[in-house]
């Protein structure tokens, strides 16, 4: 018998975290993430991974021309910056003092707050 889940899968970042890139053309790098994509595991981070897009004419922009944008990373190729140190570290999930879970940092066991 073949079960489904519909569950929501848990990831080590969220909105609003600062991460570094690990691998790829912006390798190194810090930034921001805008946005999360559950469903493909990818994430958009501010000003890493830019893409040029050309863009047709509209009623609202009649000038058309190039855009630049952030595209997506997928999530495994990032690593959030601990607020501590400013490294990259990895996360742990415990209870916090009102049962929930909360993030904390492995290389310092600090609470991450988001």
């Amino acid at each position: 018998m073949e079960r489904k889940f519909n569950k929501q899968p848990k990831l080590h970042i969220k909105t609003g975290d600062t991460v570094k890139v690990l691998t790829g053309d912006d390798k190194g790098k810090t930034g921001k993430v805008l946005s999360v994509n559950l469903e493909k595991r990818r994430a958009i981070v501010e000003g890493i991974n830019i893409v040029t897009k050309h863009v047709k004419p509209t009623a609202t922009n009649p000038q058309g021309g190039i855009e630049k944008k952030e595209a997506s990373l997928h999530v495994s190729n990032l690593k959030l910056v601990d607020p501590k140190t400013g490294d990259a570290t990895r996360i742990g999930r415990k209870k916090g003092e009102n049962g929930k879970l909360v993030r904390y940092s492995k290389k310092t066991g600090e609470v991450i707050n988001g």
